[in-house]
């Protein structure tokens, strides 16, 4: 079977997966993976972030992005170009845009060169550390020309949908760190340049990482 199919059923397999946990179950994991970001968050000093406006299947981060906003941090989201998007600085009101994604109203793109922290939401990960999303392709293409310019990438989600065989590309973005409600964990990629690197094939399964 060739990545593409393979990407394509593990990503059906994990929305399936995460479009079944309740709603009660939704507030109870956000709060414990907020918990963990903004340890994280202190922990690194991280000052320029950048994060998303979550759609109902993702971490919900308002709660979080309030929180930060309060400490003075300079937070960054996604404002959608075509294929792809550039960051503009976060700030209300918030419009609605295509795929039910919201963004800023009016924002001028950021002018910082560097970014400590980028906070992205998953659907599923392989092997590799790679990110399976929504398959838009739109944090891919951001990433490929960004990547040098941030500190370190951090994936979230509800419950890790994992595969420890590759269904990712070698232009798909890697996680230098993986916070779910169960998970905190560092990659072995941390601190070097390796994230574009490729990965050998392993057995296809479907597991949960075991917290360090």
């Amino acid at each position: 079977m060739k990545i593409d199919e393979r990407k394509k059923r593990f990503r059906t397999d994990c929305l399936k997966q995460l479009q079944d946990i309740s709603k009660q179950g939704k507030y109870s994991k956000d709060k414990k993976v907020l918990r963990k970001l903004y340890k994280h968050i202190t922990q690194i000093n991280a000052v320029y972030i950048m994060l998303y406006l979550p759609l109902k299947i993702e971490v919900n981060i308002y709660p979080l992005i309030q929180r930060l906003r309060k400490e003075k941090k300079v937070l960054y989201v996604p404002f959608m170009e075509g294929k792809s998007f550039r960051l503009v600085k976060y700030r209300l009101p918030l419009t609605e845009k295509r795929f039910g994604i919201k963004e800023p109203n009016d924002s001028k793109q950021f002018r910082n060169k560097k970014i400590d922290m980028a906070i992205v939401p998953i659907v599923g990960i392989d092997i590799t550390y790679r990110r399976v999303g929504f398959g838009k392709g739109m944090y891919d293409r951001f990433f490929e020309k960004n990547t040098k310019d941030i500190k370190q990438i951090v994936f979230v989600a509800r419950e890790l949908c994992y595969s420890k065989e590759v269904v990712t590309d070698h232009y798909d973005v890697k996680a230098d760190m993986i916070i779910t409600p169960k998970e905190r964990q560092r990659t072995r990629y941390v601190g070097n340049s390796s994230r574009h690197r490729r990965c050998s094939i392993g057995k296809h399964n479907m597991l949960r990482m075991v917290k360090k």
